[in-house]
């Protein structure tokens, strides 16, 4: 590793085969701390390139747990976190409103790093139990259109720096990582992304992939639409940016979708939302992230079709039972 950061100081950049070399060593744990650390702290001091990033996805998906959900036609809604924002789950309520319009959903989330409520907080604080089992994980997504995927149970990789994302407490290159590297490899995806030269690193990503995807990035650095400003989307059609009453009937403030002080909190929040008890400015964020990822699918003429199938999915209390329902299969 001493070679490697010397490297790195020196303002050089890793080709694909030598980034992917060293995440599959961090993964294999054979460096310190410290050392991980300091290869980490490189990527806060300048931007990575999408060899690197490429490598370290390539990494991460060799060394990841098997799971096999082909044939579903799911789609994964995913923000790459590290915004600084604080709002509620919205992503993860999304799923939700997702799959009670009937769309499959592998939802791949993790603990967060940078922010008091990552996905797998909020899910774990719901009930739900985390698992590799794949008999059991297909009974989910068959019976209530979603299943849950807590990264580091598949990517050894991230439980290794688990504990030093933990302690920077601030975005790093793994939150960049996560949306490329679901174990599902879902037939969609809608990843929000917290600034546009992430933007146009992921939509050179997804291109290769011959995959349906979104990405969305709202102008005031939300890594998803977050009807404060305008938001930027881009799908393999072009890019384009939709204002928040386009997209959400109405303009919100940022303390309207703050996600509380703690996981309690945030749960709290999650669970009045889903139970079509939230505030106008929380629905209309679920709904519009909700409304851009069934949009995502194909499934539907346009937008608005797709918005009116997420409102009917959580007005009609399908969302919830869809929660429900997969809590009840974690006994």
């Amino acid at each position: 590793m001493k070679k490697i950061l010397q490297y790195l100081f020196e303002h050089k950049t890793l080709s694909l085969e030598q980034a992917k070399e060293v995440l599959v060593n961090i993964g294999k744990g054979l460096y310190n701390e410290h050392e991980v650390t300091a290869f980490m702290t490189v990527y806060l001091m300048r931007s990575i390139t999408i060899e690197e990033l490429q490598g370290f996805r390539d990494a991460l998906l060799e060394l990841s747990v098997p799971v096999d959900l082909e044939g579903y036609e799911a789609i994964d809604i995913v923000g790459t976190g590290g915004d600084g924002k604080n709002t509620f789950n919205i992503s993860t309520l999304a799923c939700f409103i997702v799959a009670g319009a009937g769309q499959k959903v592998t939802k791949h989330g993790n603990y967060g790093a940078s922010s008091i409520s990552g996905a797998s907080n909020v899910m774990e604080q719901l009930g739900y139990t985390f698992k590799h089992d794949n008999d059991k994980l297909k009974r989910e997504i068959d019976e209530t259109n979603i299943c849950f995927l807590h990264a580091p149970l598949f990517h050894p990789a991230l439980k290794t720096v688990g504990p030093i994302r933990k302690n920077l407490a601030i975005r790093t290159f793994f939150n960049m990582l996560g949306p490329m590297a679901n174990p599902a490899n879902p037939a969609f995806q809608l990843v929000g992304v917290y600034n546009l030269e992430m933007a146009r690193i992921y939509n050179y990503l997804l291109q290769q992939t011959g995959k349906a995807f979104t990405i969305i990035h709202s102008l005031d650095g939300y890594d998803e639409i977050s009807l404060t400003n305008d938001t930027k989307v881009i799908t393999r059609e072009g890019e384009r940016i939709m204002t928040p009453e386009q997209l959400g009937k109405r303009m919100v403030s940022p303390q309207d979708i703050s996600g509380g002080n703690t996981v309690e909190e945030a749960a709290k929040i999650f669970t009045t939302i889903i139970q079509g008890e939230g505030s106008w400015a929380q629905n209309a964020v679920v709904l519009a992230n909700a409304a851009m990822a069934l949009d995502c699918t194909g499934n539907f003429n346009n937008y608005e079709e797709a918005y009116l199938a997420a409102v009917e999915s959580l007005e009609s209390g399908k969302a919830f039972q869809s929660l429900e329902k997969l809590i009840k299969l974690q006994s």
